[in-house]
């Protein structure tokens, strides 16, 4: 086979379009670094899943595609992945419903307040209750019901509630909401008696950017951060991955970027394990594979193909920048404690 053909359906435009381009920038960089070592090349097209991921995957069927690497957002990954039975990579939708089509590389929604969870105890073992705030779209029901759930392996009481109402006196806050939600809810919830407080958006540069100071001491899950990145064994580093980022952008990786340029990383090892393109040898692939790449350790459970290999970070705004905190091997810093202690710009009170 003289080229294989990949395609990416992703938004492009909409309210993703900005994180789906992301990703379309990283996956031609990827195809890039592919042909530069290895044979057969890999023809990159991509195609905007905006406003209709389902025909956006049928306009890319026309291109008879080798490979299909899903969109950005669970939403429209979830679309996707259940209008074909072709195998997707899916860089994308940290929430997908099972599905026997999909090689994921995020950390699952379900995980990503753990390690702000275990974090805050560790440092205060006073830290008896959770105010769990959620939206109503599966992938915020999924964050919250994993919080609630490890909050109560831990001993923790957890205590639902809905956006943008729902609040409970706790000691400590988790929200996970459409951005615009979690905005709301932190310029109405913060500073509050909270001993600390944890915000998905938090784990993104820009989400919360328009609370200022506001933002100081707050938690979230960071799937990638380039500073933070693991040393991979197959694929570039992150910072030749930044360095060709910016080359062709002008600007920094944001995390999307990052998870994509990882599945590609992935597809290009399991083509290399599996000498051929057909999807059932690749699935068969990446089940029986453990790497580490750029973006994050993959393992996938042979059985139920839920990713296990990747740990969400946790990050907590400090002096203005993310510092990961949690896994305590991947911490760049120690957690700052309590929140309102952190906010007002008092003494480290590393835990």
């Amino acid at each position: 086979m003289a080229m294989l053909r990949a395609v990416l359906v992703t938004p492009l435009s909409g309210s993703l379009g900005g994180y789906g381009r992301a990703g379309a920038d990283a996956l031609a960089l990827w195809a890039s670094w592919h042909n530069d070592r290895f044979r057969p090349w890999i023809e990159m097209t991509v195609f905007d899943a905006h406003p209709n991921p389902v025909a956006a995957l049928n306009r890319s069927s026309q291109a008879v595609p080798d490979l299909l690497f899903g969109p950005y957002g669970s939403g429209p990954t979830a679309a996707v992945a259940g209008a074909t039975s072709r195998l997707v990579w899916n860089h994308g939708g940290a929430w997908v419903p099972a599905a026997d089509n999909l090689v994921t590389v995020l950390a699952p929604a379900d995980t990503y307040f753990h390690g702000a969870i275990r974090a805050v105890p560790k440092a205060d073992a006073g830290v008896r209750t959770l105010c769990v705030l959620s939206s109503e779209t599966g992938f915020s029901d999924a964050v919250a019901q994993g919080a609630v759930d490890e909050a109560t392996r831990l001993g923790l009481r957890a205590i639902s509630g809905r956006l943008p109402g729902g609040a409970h006196p706790a000691d400590m806050l988790l929200v996970s909401g459409r951005f615009a939600a979690e905005v709301d809810a932190a310029r109405r919830l913060l500073p509050g008696n909270w001993r600390a407080a944890g915000f998905v958006g938090a784990g993104v540069e820009e989400v919360l950017a328009g609370l200022g100071r506001g933002r100081e001491g707050l938690l979230g899950p960071a799937q990638w951060l380039a500073e933070a990145a693991p040393r991979p064994d197959d694929g570039p580093t992150a910072a030749e991955f930044v360095a060709a980022y910016r080359r062709r952008t002008g600007s920094e990786p944001p995390y999307p970027a990052a998870q994509a340029f990882g599945a590609g990383v992935i597809a290009t090892r399991c083509l290399r394990e599996a000498e051929t393109a057909d999807d059932d040898a690749l699935l068969a692939a990446a089940c029986g594979i453990e790497v580490t790449t750029m973006f994050a350790r993959f393992r996938l459970d042979p059985r139920t193909r839920r990713q296990v290999g990747h740990q969400v970070l946790t990050i907590q705004w400090q002096d203005g920048v993310r510092r990961v905190v949690w896994p305590p091997e991947r911490a760049q810093a120690p957690l700052r404690y309590p929140l309102a202690v952190t906010r007002h710009g008092s003494a480290d009170r590393g835990a």
